[in-house]
């Protein structure tokens, strides 16, 4: 596999940024099935969400230049997606990319692998997610492999170039922006909707009777019961 440099993405709507920045991601999960990364895939260091543009690189064969090159040309509300190509052995990120990355502004990194380094990456508060930690790493190898802007595979979610990366203490969600500007609207209403809805079940309502499931469940039962 040779090395490809894609056309970098386009900047994400400052609207849909701004409305993705007070959204609460596990009220997408209510809508959406899909774009939503394994769990194992967690937050290793830093305590912000992420929400950015995906900056997307495919490394080969345990040789991190193509990473070494993206990472002078961060622009601030980026997030570096790597596709490790299903090693877990070799840290990508460490001491010197989170740096460099912090310094520039990236939002966040979201590996499909380990990163290494822990207590010195941990200061910069930039978020780094990963399957775990290793002290292997990386080297600059300067092979003709790998990728930049370039679609890759993250914990079973396929990513493009400039998709909007979202991601919490719960785990990681990645979908195209268009995708997002469909639901952000419902999802900042349904959780405008949910302190009054908890504070109705302090005060005795059943749940099962303000969201419908209860109703649904008599009707189950009651289709059930007519057809004996």
């Amino acid at each position: 596999m040779t090395l490809t440099i894609g056309t970098p993405p386009p900047a994400l709507s400052p609207e849909l940024t701004e409305k993705l920045g007070r959204v609460s991601f596990p009220t997408i999960g209510h809508y959406l099935e899909e774009g939503f990364v394994e769990p194992a895939i967690q937050r290793q260091c830093g305590t912000r969400k992420v929400v950015g543009r995906a900056i997307t690189v495919r490394l080969t064969g345990q040789d991190s230049t193509v990473l070494h090159h993206a990472a002078g040309y961060c622009e601030p509300g980026d997030v570096f997606v790597i596709d490790m190509g299903g090693d877990t052995r070799h840290a990508p990120v460490g001491e010197v990319l989170g740096e460099i990355l912090h310094a520039r502004g990236a939002t966040g990194v979201i590996i499909d692998g380990v990163m290494t380094d822990i207590d010195e990456v941990e200061p910069l508060g930039l978020p780094v997610y990963s399957r775990g930690r290793s002290v292997l790493t990386t080297k600059l190898l300067h092979l003709d492999a790998g990728g930049l802007h370039v679609p890759v595979s993250i914990g079973g979610v396929t990513v493009h170039p400039g998709d909007v990366v979202l991601a919490d203490r719960n785990g990681v969600f990645i979908a195209a922006p268009t995708v997002l500007e469909g639901i952000v609207d419902t999802a900042l209403a349904d959780d405008a909707e949910e302190p009054e809805l908890v504070e109705q079940v302090r005060h005795g309502e059943r749940l099962g009777d303000l969201t419908g499931a209860t109703t649904a469940i008599q009707k189950i039962l009651a289709e059930r019961e007519a057809t004996r």
